[in-house]
């Protein structure tokens, strides 16, 4: 990129030079062998100058490799990543305005036809019409170059927190736009001022070609005008729509579900700071997302995405609810004949099928003590045939378990049995315990007497109870054979009891 902006600059300053302004080098004569002796001298000594300033600025930067390690001297090698497109176009240009001096100062002095006239409008058609552009060129092109080195040595962003000048982008436009308005004026200004003077002294066939010769001027300059223009238009826009499209793709790609998106930030301008939010923002929706995840394996998706959409409130509120506790049978002989790990592998085994069940009836799991389960239907989010909803829960739970212990017998395992218990009461519901750890929990006598009728199956010999009030709330009473009254602890009124089948 040097290389090509600093020939196009050549160029450019050659056409200036032609048509333009040509007796600005206008004059004495040199020997030919003096001048090219001079050309290639002065042109040794700003091309040796420039690669080894150029070395010394990238020193830290290639002793530190593509992945500089945390410290200062990586944070120097970064430092100066970040700086070199606006380093190496002031160096541009700095050599530039050397360039005018040597040409349009010493070597007059040497040839023997110095004009401060002259000389200055020399030093003014290589600094500023060739010395501006390829700066501007270089620094758009070495940002362009430099942006897959920035996306290895900021993979997480960061650019924003170096202490490092910043080019905004307003600042960029607007030094384009005032040199692609002022350039061209300038040289026209510079074209018609010399013709001007010429035309003092010319008679009328000079000066009918003092006139045509700047209508050609007008022109070529129109036509250079507009390449210069499209080349500069060209750079300032893909650097700034480049960063912009990969943002609105990513977004795009967010917008549809893809949360493992990431902006590569290779800029410490506003746009740096677009792509720098953007990745904050989705590293927002990752987590949120796994809150959200992990939410669900606590509640049922249903529940997860009511609460999380505010429509239920887990303050406290009294609410009729289904109550229903399921325990372990023999569980202590069990885990005593078994080592840890395998009673470990095999309770969340159990845990996930009776889960399943659960939550495939719209219950929620309110936690797991030991062996036993504890679950709630009709909260936190209402439901009128709650008490339909936990028999059925019940009914899938034996299912599930009768399944799962023919895979364990068949693989000779220990099989399992429980005992559940549902009953149907007000209770109070919502978020229970300390200011840095909250439960959602339920409170209320309907609470212990599901946990009483739960451990009658051991007495009476059954698997499933259930209570005579949720009994009463069930809209069909199919399966559920009546008992004999009892007297559970705690209560000294006897409470009926169904045996589901």
């Amino acid at each position: 990129m040097t290389v090509l902006g600093n020939l196009s600059g050549g160029l450019l300053t050659s056409a200036y030079f032609r048509y333009a302004d040509p007796s600005a080098l206008t004059g004495g004569t040199l020997d030919a062998s003096i001048e090219i002796a001079f050309f290639v001298v002065a042109f040794a000594l700003l091309a040796g100058t420039g690669r080894w300033i150029s070395f010394r600025w990238l020193a830290p930067l290639i002793q530190a490799g593509e992945l500089p390690a945390p410290g200062p001297a990586g944070d120097e090698a970064r430092r100066r990543a970040v700086l070199w497109p606006a380093f190496v176009a002031s160096m541009t240009f700095g050599l530039w305005i050397v360039a005018g001096f040597l040409w349009g100062v010493v070597l007059p002095l040497v040839s023997g036809r110095f004009s401060l006239g002259q000389s200055l409008r020399q030093v003014f058609g290589i600094t500023f019409v060739g010395g501006t552009f390829v700066a501007a060129i270089i620094f758009f092109g070495s940002e362009r170059q430099m942006r897959p080195r920035l996306q290895r040595l900021f993979p997480s962003g960061g650019l924003g927190a170096l202490r490092v000048p910043r080019l905004r982008v307003r600042n960029r436009l607007l030094a384009v736009f005032l040199l692609v308005s002022l350039l061209p004026l300038a040289v026209l200004s510079v074209a018609a001022l010399t013709r001007a003077e010429a035309l003092l002294w010319a008679d009328a066939l000079a000066a009918a070609g003092i006139i045509h010769n700047l209508q050609v001027v007008v022109v070529v300059l129109a036509f250079g005008g507009v390449v210069v223009s499209v080349i500069l238009a060209t750079l300032v826009a893909a650097s700034v729509a480049e960063p912009l499209r990969e943002v609105q793709a990513a977004m795009s790609q967010v917008r549809q579900g893809h949360l493992d998106m990431h902006c590569a930030v290779v800029s410490n301008d506003e746009i740096g700071a677009v792509a720098e939010g953007f990745n904050g923002m989705v590293q927002g929706l990752r987590e949120r997302e796994l809150i959200r995840e992990t939410f669900g394996k606590y509640v049922s998706p249903e529940v997860r995405d009511e609460i999380l959409a505010g429509r239920v409130t887990v303050a406290g509120a009294q609410r009729e609810v289904t109550i229903l506790f399921s325990d372990l049978r023999d569980f202590t002989p069990w885990v005593e004949a078994s080592l840890p790990a395998e009673v470990v592998a095999d309770l969340n085994a159990y845990f996930t099928e009776m889960d399943a069940a659960i939550r495939a009836h719209g219950g929620l799991v309110m936690q797991f003590i030991g062996d036993e389960i504890e679950a709630v239907f009709g909260a936190p989010i209402a439901n009128p045939n709650h008490a339909d909803a936990a028999v059925s829960a019940a009914r899938e739970m034996q299912q599930r378990l009768a399944a799962w212990n023919a895979t364990r017998a068949a693989a000779g395992k220990h099989t399992l049995r429980h005992g559940i218990g549902i009953h149907t009461g007000t209770v109070i519901a919502g978020n229970i315990g300390s200011s840095e750890r909250l439960s959602y929990a339920l409170v209320g006598d309907a609470v212990n007497l599901a946990s009483r009728i739960q451990s009658l199956n051991k007495e009476l010999g059954t698997h499933t109870l259930v209570s005579g009030a949720t009994h009463d709330r069930l809209t069909s009473s199919a399966g559920l054979q009546p008992l004999a009254a009892v007297r559970v602890k705690g209560r000294s009124a006897e409470v009926s009891v169904y045996a589901l089948s």
